[in-house]
């Protein structure tokens, strides 16, 4: 299947291959700034800000700290918006991507408990907020204005290039911690070695604020947003207007975000705390199942195309719901037990998370698309992620790797009761 960028756009229309460039970039800083800290949650901060407590204490408070930026990035949504409408998008960006860096930079210099004691929690948790406020800021709309003027034919192509990010941002970050933790003492790497990831982040955030900018900058995109496709609205009557839809397609793609931290967060800190497994060897693994899952990801344009966003999206919920039902027993079954769990896990998640933004996009009326988008991946977000590694970690400790498993079950089992819900308000209008 051949996917060609038009020649030319349409007054008003930006070009999606433009576009593109800018969504990867963007989503890729994004996704690099999450598994970053991500990372560090489990194998630094249980160290650095909780060695009063033993280590699988340390790691659940470390993930409660976790959740934290999922549950201040609604609060940034409404923050921005307030920006946006008022002092337009170029302002928003500057300042979201600002307090994004800074936030994230503000964690590599972080004294530890030992040498400030329980203020080094309070500004860990400071800073983590901070970042979900700015993550809500840093919602640019070009996902969706991607999803709008792709060619009809091949939307669900174009609709997986901004979930690129995520195993592009994986890849780069645990090749960072592999390197600095492979190839420095373990004094130095708690010392030092473990901040300079966190400097990178600071790095990649300027070259996306710049790309991001030039985007904003165009014609095509000052147009969009006069049109209204690109328009803000405020946020309270966004819900009242566009609720049912926002709630259908936060929950959409449950399936999908619930799989991402189990193949990600999760498995590094089952690995970490419960076996003799080198962390560095682990994140060598979730390279190489990233790698797989970029290739599932571009499988899943292609298969949408041919067979629809929402069946491939259904099918996938369908597979990972029998992936739950043997899949976490394979990471205490050795090195190719963790293999064949996390390139099976990358290939179920690729197939899925590629089509899972803006399932239910098409959905909002045009004026409150952009801010619905906004919300909808907000709430999705905090329900699917923001306390996935947290809960997995505290069933599997408890009950064992089986409910892990049902805990990535009940996540497929709202995909497709979501799906199913919106099929029937589909027939219903």
């Amino acid at each position: 299947m051949t996917h060609g960028l038009p020649e030319t756009a349409k007054h008003g229309q930006a070009k999606p291959g433009e576009i593109a460039i800018g969504v990867i970039i963007g989503r890729t800083s994004e996704f690099f700034d999450f598994f970053v800290y991500a990372i560090a949650s489990v194998i630094v901060f249980p160290r650095l800000v909780f060695p009063f407590v033993n280590e699988l204490t340390g790691t659940l408070l470390s993930f409660g700290l976790f959740a934290l930026a999922f549950v201040a990035r609604p609060l940034g949504t409404v923050i921005f918006m307030a920006v946006d409408r008022r002092y337009g998008k170029s302002a928003k960006l500057i300042i979201a991507l600002f307090l994004l860096g800074t936030s994230t930079v503000a964690i590599a210099f972080l004294p530890g408990y030992s040498e400030i004691g329980v203020a080094a929690i309070w500004l860990l948790a400071a800073a983590r907020a901070a970042q979900g406020i700015a993550w809500g800021g840093a919602w640019d709309g070009m996902a969706s204005l991607l999803a709008l003027n792709a060619p009809p034919q091949h939307r669900g192509w174009y609709a997986m290039i901004p979930q690129l990010g995520a195993p592009l941002g994986l890849i780069v970050a645990s090749a960072l911690f592999a390197f600095f933790a492979g190839n420095l003492s373990a004094q130095d790497f708690f010392d030092w070695g473990w901040r300079y990831p966190f400097f990178v982040a600071f790095a990649i955030n300027v070259v996306a604020l710049f790309a991001r900018l030039r985007m904003v900058a165009t014609p095509e995109y000052a147009d969009l947003f006069e049109s209204r496709d690109l328009q803000p609205a405020p946020v309270m009557e966004t819900v009242g207007r566009e609720g049912r839809h926002i709630l259908l397609g936060a929950f959409a793609p449950l399936a999908s975000f619930a799989l991402f931290h189990m193949v990600t967060v999760f498995p590094l800190s089952w690995v970490f705390l419960y076996t003799r497994e080198s962390p560095v060897r682990f994140l060598i693994i979730e390279m190489v199942g990233a790698a797989v899952g970029v290739a599932a990801i571009v499988a899943s344009g292609m298969i949408a195309d041919r067979v629809g966003r929402k069946s491939l999206l259904l099918g996938s919920a369908i597979a990972i719901a029998v992936y739950s039902g043997f899949a976490p027993q394979l990471l205490d079954a050795g090195a190719l037990g963790e293999t064949v769990y996390m390139v099976l896990g990358f290939i179920l998640l690729g197939l899925s998370f590629g089509q899972s933004s803006g399932a239910i996009a098409s959905s909002f009326a045009r004026t409150y698309r952009y801010t619905a988008s906004a919300l909808t991946s907000d709430f999705a977000w905090l329900f699917g992620a923001g306390f996935a590694p947290l809960a997995a970690l505290l069933l599997a400790t408890q009950f064992g790797l089986i409910s892990a498993g049902a805990y990535l079950l009940s996540g497929a089992v709202w995909t497709l009761l979501a799906l199913w819900l919106s099929g029937l308000r589909e027939a219903e209008g």
